[in-house]
């Protein structure tokens, strides 16, 4: 489906340079390691190799670490890792690299030098469509290497289907294995089409960071108006016996309807939390439907329910409130 942009003045083939591939074979555990690019991947590799050990530098040419995530969630992550790190450089590039015998040797945009063990480019990955050879088949491949399809997955050609990160964003597996359900259905006859409500998104790092549906960012550029409701894991009893209440559940909601329209959970385990937001929003179900729902105590998993009442204005797990 897709392969890892490569930086064309990086010293490509040098083995201390490498892309997500090649950090998780784990040759070797640097003292010094540099992550060009501070989207998912480039964390949760710059967390691996924290713990182990090497020292880090995250550099990002954009203003902002893990876009696509709510800046609230983020925050907990950067708080809780700033230490970790010896520096998170935002708003600037590599623009040139050589590779010694001491090391890859690499300057920022700011004309600053410096030299790593180990150099992990994780800028985004590239669809790879224009490798295919599709157009032998009359499949039609965009420029920048896409194919389209229709809402069973099916190309310009109506016996050929296609799914995954060559299709388009978000490139994740979980959202194209749903793909192959529904082209494999299509192909069988079947109306069934890819038409979710949500794809969630999980960030593998320490604490995790999970969401699904729309965020508050994408309801404000969008104009849905909304309303959010979050409870903080210092009220929860399993977070702080876990001895890890940083983190927090959010729930936002239609403001109309009191929908669940997305959420986002930031803490351990997110990405095994986040499954029932998900379900939320593709069954329509509003505050009411959640809160009332009986949740095991105590788990991590409550909070989610917990979330819904407070937006209700009826947690007793929380100071008292207005109830809406």
């Amino acid at each position: 489906g897709s392969q890892p942009i490569a930086l064309p003045f990086m010293p490509n083939d040098d083995p201390r340079v490498v892309d997500s591939t090649g950090a998780l074979e784990l040759r070797q555990i640097p003292k010094r390691m540099l992550v060009v690019g501070a989207g998912i991947i480039g964390l949760e590799m710059a967390t691996v190799y924290s713990a182990l050990g090497s020292r880090i530098t995250v550099v990002e040419l954009g203003p902002i670490v893990m876009p696509g995530a709510d800046r609230d969630l983020v925050k907990v992550w950067e708080k809780k890792n700033g230490h970790r790190f010896d520096r998170i450089l935002l708003n600037t590039g590599v623009v040139a690299a050589a590779a010694s015998a001491d090391g890859i040797e690499v300057t920022y945009s700011n004309d600053e030098k410096e030299s790593f063990d180990l150099v992990l480019v994780a800028v985004g990955r590239s669809p790879n469509g224009g490798k295919l050879a599709a157009d032998k088949a009359g499949v039609a491949v965009s420029d920048r290497g896409f194919i389209s399809v229709d809402a069973q997955l099916r190309t310009n050609v109506a016996h050929v289907f296609a799914i995954g990160d060559l299709v388009g964003q978000p490139m994740l597996a979980h959202k194209a294995v749903h793909e192959a359900h529904v082209a494999a259905e299509a192909a069988h006859g079947s109306k069934r089409c890819f038409d979710a409500l949500q794809i969630p998104s999980v960030a593998y790092t320490d604490p995790e960071i999970a969401w699904a549906g729309k965020t508050e960012d994408q309801c404000r550029a969008e104009g849905i108006k909304y309303g959010k409701s979050v409870f903080p894991w210092a009220a929860s009893g399993r977070a702080l016996a876990n001895g890890r209440e940083e983190g927090f559940t959010k729930l936002i909601f239609d403001e109309a309807t009191h929908r669940v329209i997305g959420g986002g959970i930031v803490g351990t385990h997110a990405g095994d939390l986040i499954g029932e937001v998900c379900l939320a929003v593709e069954m329509g179900c509003d505050a009411a439907d959640i809160g009332h729902t009986i949740h095991p105590h105590p788990t991590l998993g409550e909070s989610v329910g917990m979330a819904a009442e407070v937006y209700e204005g009826v947690c007793t797990d929380l100071p008292a409130m207005k109830k809406k």
